[in-house]
């Protein structure tokens, strides 16, 4: 997914600007919009892991997953036997 189409998952810049607590009124969404072309700062991303990592997976939690037999470790190339 692109930081374009993640911040149109996340309701667009001006839902995202309000969501990491930026102020509108001094710059905020424009800030974000900046992001769709630019990329979102890899800092902002670490510093908000509960907004990106959720969206990135396409808010799948992991107890989904397994129920619907994927596995994101499986998917990753990752094994859980050693």
């Amino acid at each position: 997914m692109t930081d374009k189409e993640l911040i149109r998952e996340l309701g667009g810049p001006t839902k995202l600007a309000v969501r990491l607590g930026y102020d509108k009124a001094h710059g905020g969404v424009q800030r974000v919009q900046n992001w769709i072309t630019r990329g979102i700062p890899p800092q902002v991303k670490l510093d908000f892991p509960h907004i990106f990592l959720a969206a990135g997976f396409g808010g799948i939690a992991a107890s989904d997953a397994r129920q619907g037999g994927v596995s994101l470790l499986a998917d990753a190339g990752c094994s859980s036997q050693r």
